[in-house]
This record gives C-alpha cells, structure tokens and sequence, in this order.
C-alpha cells in the first residue's frame, strides 16, 4: 500500500514472514523487517504518515513507526486466531480488523485491546473490513458470501436528532467521562458478549500466556543476575532487520 502523504513511499507483506518499504525513485527496498508469523495485511494511517499497522497470524496486530523498525509502537490483542485485514478510519484514532475467529474488531490507535467487536451467529471467516469515508459505518466481508455494514459505534443513534436526544446524548458521554475510572463502570463499559468459541478460546489463550510468563519469573529468579535478557513483548515477534 501506498503512504497516503509520502506518495513515492509504500509497503508490502508477503509470503517469507517480512515487511518491506520502498521508495519507487529506489531499486532496492529502504528497509526490511522479518517476524516470526506471516503478515496478511497493511494499513496507513491516513493522520500520522509515519505509522502503519500490520495484521499478523499471530492473532495481534502490530503498529511500527517507518523511521524506526527494530520495535513496535504498540501490539494490539484480543483476536483469538489469524488477523486477516486491517483498515484506518479516515481520522486516523481508531482502525478496523477482520479474523479469522469470525470477528470485527475496532481498536484505537494506540490502545492495546479493542474498543468494540461485532459477530453474528451466521457470519463465517472475515478476509475483508473497511470503514466507511464519513468514519460513521464499517464494512466486513466474509467467507459466507455476504458483505455487512456496521455502526462504527454501535449505540449512536443515526439520523437526525432532536434537541433533546442531543442533550441526553452529550449529558451521557459527560457522565462516562467524569465516572469511567470506577471499577465498576469501567467493567460496564468495557463488558461485551462473545461467542462461546471465542470466549473459551481467548480464555485458554490468556492461561497459556499466564503459564509462560510464570516459566519465565522462575527462570529469573533461579539464574544467576544478569544471565537471562527479558525481551520485551513489542520486539519478541521481530525475527530481523535487514
């Protein structure tokens, strides 16, 4: 794909596990970047023209900063199988992702678990998302040979609005801004429903990680000081920079 605001300046994923940037006015690639899963999509973010996010088999998608590619910005979670495509909206806060776990998820630029995810009892694999050019709706396309459009926030009332219904709507938003940090309206607000598959599968996967960071802790405070390197979870996935 190509930068939105540097138009000689793309990126491209493949096959082999890497990420490329190029310059067309350039033969060879500007740099290379090999990670341990395959990368099945790209995206720019239309705002800030040196960020791009990566949609990784790995289950997490992957902002990186072009100037520097030894480390990611942020590593987004939540999908519980292969992230197979990823779309900025046009404001360049929050972008769209489609799995394989049968699931649309919507993320914020540099939050690291999604904001909303949408499912349906009938919706298959999704190979491919968008957002629409106004930002107010997402479209999802999947395996059963259907394509679904979405609110991009999914309790906003759409058309027109009464004075009253604008109030009630801001007074509402004001209300969640003052009392979010609360623990309990934070997990009101943050609470969705999953399917079963995805919900056992997310909950197995959080025991696993679990398991491998107490191996870890142990492995520290068993070895003598210094001896073990803790990598930290934005460069684990790097194979190599060329």
């Amino acid at each position: 794909r190509f930068n939105p605001v540097e138009s000689d300046i793309f990126t491209s994923c493949g096959n082999d596990r890497s990420i490329a940037l190029y310059d067309i006015r350039s033969a060879t690639p500007l740099h290379k970047l090999v990670m341990q899963t395959k990368t099945n999509a790209l995206a720019w973010n239309p705002i800030e023209a040196f960020n791009f996010t990566v949609a990784n088999e790995d289950c997490c998608l992957y902002t990186y900063d072009m100037r520097r590619l030894d480390i990611a910005k942020n590593v987004h979670k939540d999908h519980v199988s292969a992230v197979l495509d990823v779309d900025y909206s046009p404001t360049g806060r929050e972008f769209v992702s489609g799995s394989y776990d049968r699931s649309v998820r919507i993320f914020k630029y540099d939050g690291g678990h999604s904001r909303d995810v949408y499912h349906t009892k009938r919706m298959q694999r999704v190979f491919g998302v968008r957002f629409s050019g106004d930002g107010s709706y997402v479209f999802s396309g999947s395996d059963d040979m259907n394509v679904r459009i979405w609110k991009a926030k999914a309790s906003q009332k759409m058309g027109t609005l009464l004075p009253k219904e604008k109030n009630k709507q801001a007074y509402n938003a004001a209300l969640l801004k003052r009392y979010g940090h609360m623990p309990d309206i934070k997990r009101i607000n943050r609470h969705r429903h999953l399917p079963k598959s995805i919900y056992k599968t997310g909950k197995l996967r959080r025991e696993v990680m679990d398991a491998e960071r107490r191996k870890e802790e142990n492995r520290i405070k068993h070895s003598a000081p210094g001896s073990i390197k803790i990598k930290p979870a934005r460069k684990k996935k790097i194979v190599a920079r060329i």
